[in-house]
């Protein structure tokens, strides 16, 4: 009688071990987008750049991803483009993770920002001009007077 207990025990304890348990399972998906990588770069190190060389631009050095970590790529020199101005790359956040934009040639900031200032002064004067004969002229706006510009003594 105990060896048959016993036996129907060990049956039935087996059948609880053989029973079908509460399955788990995890889904992980990972898109990889070219040229997008997951883990920020570290922080650019200095690198103090060389006497200034005839003809030639310093282009300063950055972190780059090889694909597992990023390396350090040192600075080098890049040949100048008459009328151009080099703007050095950099890592930019984008879609969660981070980008290289790589450095390019940029036609100087000087001229065109010395024209976009000539075109400012021309019409903030136009608007004056017209503003002051009215004003002088005895044009009113009709009782209108546009926010913020009464504090400013403009109506």
């Amino acid at each position: 009688m105990k060896i048959r207990l016993t036996a129907l025990a060990l049956a039935g304890s087996f059948c609880l071990l053989a029973a079908p348990t509460g399955a788990s399972a995890q889904v992980s998906v990972n898109i990889n987008v070219p040229g997008l990588v997951m883990m920020a770069p570290p922080p650019p190190r200095y690198e103090a750049a060389p006497p200034p060389r005839g003809g030639f631009v310093w282009v300063p050095g950055r972190w780059a991803w090889d694909g597992r970590a990023y390396a350090w790529r040192q600075g080098s020199w890049q040949r100048e483009r008459v009328g151009y101005a080099y703007a050095p790359g950099r890592w930019v956040e984008d879609r969660g993770g981070w980008r290289w934009n790589e450095g390019d040639w940029r036609r100087r900031e000087e001229r065109r920002e010395a024209r976009r200032e000539v075109r400012r002064e021309r019409e903030w004067n136009d608007d004056h001009r017209h503003h002051d004969r009215d004003r002088h002229h005895g044009h009113d706006r009709g009782g209108f007077c546009p926010p913020g510009q009464a504090k400013k003594g403009n109506c």
